[in-house]
């Protein structure tokens, strides 16, 4: 299964085309304040270098957040315009939850964390089971460096952005009897190759995005607040429909030619 996976939920933008569990093109690049700009041209990028064109793969994979309200909106607005131009199935990945998909060698609870806003974390709870199944513990959640701290009491894995910024803040509010073992580097990060992979196995059971998609932001953005009030067109709805319309004018301009150099080679013989 060819897919197109995609992850715009922090100021690192990673995008992926995978065949099943091998990858075939990837981009990473830090991209703060910029998905809007960069993110097209990157997957413009991973589809030419792994040789394939939107129509001739079998489905797309997007990270929901928690995360940057921006970056998540961009991500999954351009996902649902490519899902509507080339027809496409889209899977939604959770962003933590492919962040702990990353620490796959941990036995121990996996607490993938990322910065919110006003001194705040985002964090979720998931367990590797026996099995091989990554399992999520409990919902994601946002607060305080203190309310996490509080909330260990085993020995458990942290790592990711918010992990790094407010380590101290954490540590500080620790039981005495509670240990902390930091993840890799690699797993802090999340990666498009990890939504990807979830996304594969998602799309295999026929879990596909509905016509209706919310970002997953766990609290509501000031600027989500401010826009139902003033009853305007949501900003996700408005991207959607600016990149199903250039990647229908593409599709359109590619079939032209098409047909151009048939007519051609129709014309000299």
């Amino acid at each position: 299964m060819k897919i197109l996976a995609v992850e715009t939920a922090t100021s690192w933008q990673s995008v992926a085309v995978l065949d099943d569990t091998r990858v075939l093109a990837r981009c990473d690049q830090d991209a703060a304040g910029s998905h809007g700009t960069v993110l097209l041209p990157a997957i413009d990028h991973v589809l030419k270098e792994a040789g394939l064109r939107l129509t001739e793969l079998d489905g797309l994979a997007c990270s929901v957040g928690p995360g940057s309200f921006t970056g998540i909106r961009v991500g999954i607005s351009t996902c649902l315009g490519l899902r509507a131009a080339a027809d496409l199935p889209l899977a939604l990945v959770p962003t933590l939850e492919a962040m702990a998909w990353n620490a796959k060698e941990a036995m121990c609870p996996l607490y993938p964390v990322l910065v919110s806003r006003k001194g705040e974390l985002y964090w979720g709870i998931f367990r590797w089971t026996g099995e091989g199944r990554l399992e999520r513990m409990l919902p994601e959640r946002v607060g305080s460096p203190e309310a996490l701290g509080r909330s260990l009491t085993e020995k458990t894995m942290l790592f990711g952005e918010g992990w790094t910024a407010m380590e101290s803040d954490i540590r500080a509010s620790l039981a005495a009897s509670v240990t902390i073992a930091v993840g890799s580097e690699a797993a802090a990060k999340p990666s498009a190759f990890a939504v990807g992979m979830i996304g594969v196995q998602r799309l295999r059971q026929g879990e596909t995005a509905g016509l209706q998609v919310a970002p997953l932001y766990v609290q509501r953005a000031e600027a989500e607040i401010r826009f139902e009030q003033a009853g305007g067109v949501s900003p996700v709805a408005r991207r959607q429909e600016r990149v199903t319309k250039k990647v229908a004018e593409r599709m359109a301009r590619s079939r032209q030619r098409k047909r151009h150099s048939v007519c051609k080679g129709n014309g000299n013989g």
